[in-house]
């Protein structure tokens, strides 16, 4: 089965519909999303609607818990607080209770995806350091064979095994069974890897293979509905500049 996994989408409406049709070409089974379908952009409806078209599963990303109600955000900076209240108001009711609905953890078999660490998965911990990844080597046995995680914007990937842990730097790599991974799915709507294009990731369960995949989008339209919404000047302008 081939999975066509994807994060940190934060309502870019322009960099999901890229995605999409590259994906048509990529001969896709099943997609799963990692969270943050909204946050940050101006279009947090449509691209709920687009998720919940496509997704056969989706997790709940800390954007999506805060305008729903599931995490308080009260000490996010004024920018960012500001972006999650204006969500909130723009999200129908049916969005709304979709995102009340989300798990935090969904598990296929021996792969586990999450928005951040699959450790204590509420907590939305990052995972895009080797410090970070190795205080997950004493809870190996807790672990998924394969762990998918969003939150960070970046193309980060770890192999573990007891009492190591090691980057791993290509952008397509097999998969080991005798080690278990972390694979940080980078974002759709707002990478900040220093690359502007949308990033997305497909992952044969046959072949073991993971395939990281990038596409250009309309940049400036999506950065024009931010400014045209009022929305911090810097959302816009960092899709720019993948930062």
């Amino acid at each position: 089965m081939r999975l066509g996994i994807f994060s940190d989408v934060h309502s870019n409406q322009e960099a999901l519909q890229a995605v999409l049709e590259a994906y048509k070409d990529l001969k896709i089974d099943k997609f799963i999303c990692l969270g943050d379908v909204v946050g940050y952009g101006a279009n947090p409806n449509e691209c709920c609607d687009l998720v919940r078209e496509m997704a056969s599963a989706v997790v709940l990303g800390n954007h999506d818990a805060a305008v729903c109600g599931r995490m308080e955000y009260s000490y996010y900076y004024d920018a960012a607080r500001e972006a999650l209240d204006w969500c909130a108001e723009q999200l129908t009711e049916q969005n709304l209770e979709w995102l009340k609905s989300l798990p935090y953890l969904h598990k296929e078999d021996d792969l586990g995806f999450s928005h951040g660490s699959p450790l204590c998965p509420e907590d939305f911990e990052y995972i895009f350091t080797l410090d970070q990844a190795a205080k997950l080597l004493p809870h190996l046995d807790d672990l998924a064979q394969v762990n998918f995680i969003g939150h960070s914007h970046l193309t980060k990937s770890f192999a573990l095994s007891p009492g190591e842990v090691n980057e791993v730097v290509a952008r397509c790599f097999g998969l080991r069974r005798h080690r278990k991974y972390v694979i940080t799915d980078g974002s759709v709507g707002q990478p900040r890897d220093y690359d502007s294009r949308a990033c997305f990731s497909v992952f044969d369960t046959k072949t073991r293979v993971f395939e990281y995949h990038r596409v250009e989008y309309d940049v400036e339209l999506a950065a024009k509905k931010i400014f045209d919404a009022n929305l911090a000047v810097n959302f816009g302008k960092r899709l720019f500049l993948g930062v």
